[in-house]
């Protein structure tokens, strides 16, 4: 049907280990055996020295994780992979650009109560653990995530939940973290239900990379229980199109099977996916698995991510390369955190060459301009 090509990573690095496909398909041993110190990443990737620093001192900000199952993607000589560059720290995660922020989202000063974010009138962000199957070195809450630096989560659940029982403006509740899906799936019901019984919240969401990092959680009966929550939508994060295996495109048809409809949310990355062609595949890829893409994010300004990020102007290009030469449901909104605290701005090419009260000169995906005449208000008589 395509040529977009679903391989599996396994066994990889693990063949010789003699690793039985039961274990293989366990999210306790995918966990149990992160890749996560000097002597283990370096028993399989051949790292560069400002990799081989980077892991060294940047573990006081953000702790190094990664499954098996992402790191069987990990070229293993290659520092400019675009797997490797998402998980591997770096030595310029210790340069902070004067531009740069703890928190550039600015959700700290918007939690009425601790875990709870409310920034926008209807929708609140409910943080609701620390922690994470891998750990993306771009993370926008490192500040909190993973559990080594000086700031912790301290998410009030009961204040929380009272919080939206009292504020019948908010209909859609966002779960992220760190990554819900790694909680149990009696303790992830549990959550749910309590939300779902508030009865002026008309929808639940969950932000999860766990599809990504650790398809085996997605389970079928992890599944089932999602069934009675609907309407129920997963964001998931997906930034490659080599991230896209058979073992995650399997989990992601079990969650759309069991009617959750999924959208996905990457970030532009710096010789990760800056080019039309990546996204292209990645954007085609997702809507093959039954995944809308959803929102392209401009890099946040986060402390010591200033190597992985873009100028806006790269998105620009991408977003204008793709419209037109695919599908309007593989098109991504690009957008911009507005540093500190600012929301969502979308950002988009350019198409309305002049406009005035007679008509609108317009350019297509092919740079040729059109002409569309504007409405003209009759006078009425008396």
């Amino acid at each position: 049907m395509s040529h977009l090509s679903f391989t599996s990573p396994a066994p990889g690095y693990w063949a010789g280990q003699n690793v039985l496909a039961s274990d293989w398909n366990s999210t306790k041993w995918q966990l149990k055996n992160r890749v996560s110190s000097l002597a283990d990443i370096e028993r399989h990737l051949t790292l560069s020295d400002e990799e081989r620093a980077g892991i060294l001192l940047t573990g006081t900000k953000l702790a190094t994780a990664i499954t098996p199952h992402y790191f069987n993607l990990i070229h293993p000589t290659d520092p400019d992979c675009p797997i490797r560059r998402q998980v591997i720290p770096r030595i310029e995660e210790t340069h902070t650009d004067p531009s740069e922020m703890a928190d550039p989202c600015g959700e700290d000063a918007h939690m009425p109560v601790p875990g709870l974010v409310h920034r926008y009138p209807d929708r609140v962000l409910f943080l609701v653990t620390d922690r994470c199957a891998s750990y993306c070195r771009y993370c926008t809450r490192s500040r909190v995530v993973s559990g080594v630096s000086d700031q912790k989560l301290e998410t009030q659940w009961d204040m929380a939940i009272d919080y939206l029982k009292r504020t019948p403006q908010v209909r859609d509740v966002l779960l992220s973290g760190g990554d819900p899906l790694l909680f149990s799936d009696a303790k992830l019901e549990k959550l749910l239900a309590r939300l779902h019984a508030i009865p002026h919240i008309q929808f639940l969401r969950i932000g999860s990379r766990i599809p990504i990092f650790l398809p085996q959680r997605i389970t079928p009966e992890l599944c089932e229980m999602l069934r009675n929550f609907h309407p129920l939508f997963v964001s998931i994060h997906c930034n490659h199109p080599a991230e896209l295996t058979s073992e995650v495109r399997d989990a992601l048809g079990r969650l759309a099977d069991a009617g959750v409809v999924m959208g996905n949310q990457s970030v532009l990355l710096d010789k990760v996916n800056d080019s039309v062609e990546t996204q292209k595949e990645l954007v085609q890829k997702l809507l093959m698995c039954r995944v809308r893409p959803y929102y392209l994010y401009q890099g946040d300004l986060i402390q010591g991510t200033s190597h992985l990020r873009t100028k806006i102007a790269k998105g620009i290009e991408i977003i204008e390369g793709l419209r037109g030469h695919t599908s309007g449901y593989a098109i991504p909104q690009y957008v911009v955190d507005g540093p500190g605290g600012g929301g969502k701005i979308p950002l988009n090419p350019q198409y309305i060459v002049e406009s005035t009260d007679e008509r609108t000169v317009l350019r297509n995906y092919e740079g040729r301009e059109f002409v569309y005449p504007e409405a003209q208000v009759t006078p009425v008589l008396d």
